[in-house]
């Protein structure tokens, strides 16, 4: 496991990179698949500890905000991590390890590249801009920095209720932190 800290390619106002891209759920999910006014993408996986520890928080997001749509992307090479195979992404849906409203599998990881995404989890928030998804936050979840620690602040709950109540996001940049991406062998 090799300890990453985000760093983000894409500024606040930016627009989302779009994909097209498989999910468990056998659909295809593009940006426009959501309607909602909040989108949350977040790069994670299911091998990677620091990304297993927000598993329930992403959950949590996922059942607390009609209006937020949570996305996990996939983009670990899965012959070198079986347990991030597609058939291990659709047992962790199944098994209810996974609620989101979408877990995508990206092969190649050019999305994640597109995104700047770097490690597992590595969560950005955007909002609704007319037809276009804007970046209004890049960073960890909450501070518990370890898998192990209990967080005390939320700062993405703060910053989706900043982006659903039509304000700015107040709530600074901070790194994610967790297991570096995996890349596919190009």
């Amino acid at each position: 496991m090799v300890l990453k800290e985000s760093d983000s390619t894409l500024d606040r106002g930016d627009a989302a990179p779009g994909f097209e891209l498989p999910g468990v759920d056998g659909e295809t999910h593009a940006l426009d698949s959501f309607d909602a006014d909040a989108l949350l993408v977040v790069f994670t996986c299911n091998h990677c500890p620091y990304a297993q520890a927000k598993f329930g928080l992403l959950n949590e997001f996922a059942a607390d905000y009609d209006d937020l749509a949570v996305v996990g992307i996939n983009p670990n090479d899965a012959d070198e991590y079986p347990d991030d195979s597609f058939e291990a992404m659709r047992e962790r849906v199944a098994d209810g390890t996974v609620a989101y409203d979408a877990y995508l599998r990206d092969e190649t990881g050019a999305v994640a590249e597109a995104y700047g995404a770097v490690c597992t989890p590595d969560p950005f928030l955007f909002g609704r801009d007319g037809d276009a998804w804007r970046l209004r936050y890049h960073g960890r979840l909450d501070d518990a920095l370890n898998p192990d620690d209990e967080p005390t602040e939320f700062y993405v709950r703060e910053a989706v209720e900043s982006v659903l109540a039509g304000e700015d996001v107040e709530v600074p940049d901070r790194p994610s932190r967790g297991c570096s991406i995996k890349w596919p062998e190009a």
